[in-house]
């Protein structure tokens, strides 16, 4: 039986207009102010597809046309032994990763490929246009690996220092071409660099935070965590780089407040960062909703300090309407951070306590609920999600693995016709 299209429309959150998706909106045309555009779908109440697999599950509440092959949902259940030693009654862990023994088989070991199926999903088949996505490391591991799976071309663009994260189980096909900025760069280069290769209308910006698409399949987390609750919960964790998962978590969980079966309290939203790259936790402490100023100088210093090397946005969706300022703010939310000696301590006592490996970041996540529960700012009756947004690289890897090298290494500073015929060339 063919998949039909979702039906949804598009709300700008700080205007409140409601209007058409076009082919690939990204953001409002007549809006006054930078915004970013929420989904309003057809269908307000929160009902799984039981005929569908995987991430698509959850299609009525993703903004997409068709489903692709290989998808995961995450999966939730609720900790033992982890609980057992923070002391907590309700603690339910959301993991997004390769760990077959709880049934979650997420190839590239993150929760990055939600992103990547509802986006890609959102694409019509047989599009003559080549999708470009910039990352730091786990984003551009799952759109490559879902890509090569389903045939669809894409231009990856990432700091050459974060190559070791291109790593895949086996090749990937040739519709999958890594474009790096040069080593000492940072995610905003990779950035700056997909942002010239669009100048040419036959690239398409993926959008990052501003499509819907990513954002609601990355929410699929809470919905994930909902069915095994049963009800929202009180309280979110997440480390974060750009927010956008966190955002995302926020707008699902007004999407279950309307749908009122499941609670109808606020579920706080808790993130933190790896220090030294803290910008959102300084502007966030600062109580001020602009980002405090961070120079690309700092911001490629502290990048390459940090252990977990994807929480290093520099140029976040922080202040713009419905952005991670106002789901802190709507929510009683906070910010914590964390240093790269916590992350190694936690990363050993969820192994330990748990029985699988973890990523740097979702080890920060771990590390801010510590911290939430010794300040107080979270009690230990509380329903807690903790999202683990990556694990399970020990069960994936065992059987060995290949790093996907660069097909270029390009500055973003050369001029935008120069990067475009050079990328051309790929093809």
């Amino acid at each position: 039986m063919a998949f039909k299209p979702t039906r949804y429309q598009l709300v700008n959150v700080g205007t409140g207009r409601i209007f058409e998706d076009g082919e690939w909106t990204l953001a409002d045309p007549q809006a006054p102010a930078p915004s970013l555009v929420r989904a309003q779908y057809a269908n307000r109440l929160f009902t799984p597809r039981e005929d569908l697999d995987g991430l698509y599950r959850y299609a009525e509440w993703l903004p997409i046309k068709r489903v692709l092959k290989h998808s995961q949902a995450p999966v939730t259940y609720k900790s033992k032994a982890l609980a057992d030693y923070l002391g907590m009654e309700n603690l339910y862990i959301t993991f997004s990763g390769y760990w077959p023994k709880i049934g979650a088989k997420m190839a590239t070991c993150s929760f990055k490929e939600t992103e990547a199926y509802s986006v890609c999903a959102r694409l019509e088949k047989g599009s003559k246009e080549v999708l470009v996505v910039q990352s730091a490391g786990n984003t551009a591991r799952a759109f490559a690996q879902v890509c090569s799976d389903n045939n669809i071309p894409i231009v990856i663009c990432i700091p050459e220092d974060n190559v070791h994260d291109m790593w895949f189980r086996k090749p990937l096909r040739n519709c999958v071409k890594l474009v790096a900025a040069p080593r000492g760069s940072d995610y905003y280069d990779a950035i700056a660099l997909g942002e010239k290769i669009c100048k040419n209308p036959r690239y398409r910006a993926e959008g990052g935070a501003k499509n819907v698409a990513r954002r609601d399949g990355m929410g699929t987390t809470v919905l994930s965590a909902v069915e095994a609750m049963g009800r929202v919960p009180d309280a979110y964790f997440q480390a974060v780089g750009s927010g956008t998962g966190a955002i995302a978590a926020w707008e699902n969980s007004m999407r279950l407040q309307e749908d009122g079966r499941y609670g109808g309290h606020n579920m706080k939203i808790f993130c933190s960062q790896n220090a030294p790259f803290t910008i959102m936790y300084d502007s966030w402490k600062a109580d001020s909703r602009e980002l405090l100023p961070l120079s690309p100088e700092v911001s490629r210093r502290n990048s390459e300090v940090i252990l977990a090397k994807v929480l290093s946005n520099r140029k976040p969706p922080y202040s713009l309407a419905g952005g991670l300022y106002d789901a802190l703010k709507a929510t009683g939310g906070d910010m914590f951070k964390v240093t790269n000696d916590e992350i190694v301590y936690w990363m050993l006592q969820f192994f330990k306590l748990e029985g699988v490996d973890i990523f740097p970041a979702a080890a920060s996540a771990v590390c801010a609920l510590s911290k939430a529960l010794e300040e107080g700012k979270v009690q230990k009756d509380e329903y807690v999600m903790l999202n683990i947004t990556g694990g399970g690289m020990l069960n994936a890897t065992k059987k060995g693995f290949t790093i996907k090298e660069p097909d270029l290494v390009l500055s973003p500073d050369l001029p935008a016709e120069e990067i475009i015929m050079a990328v051309d060339k790929l093809w």
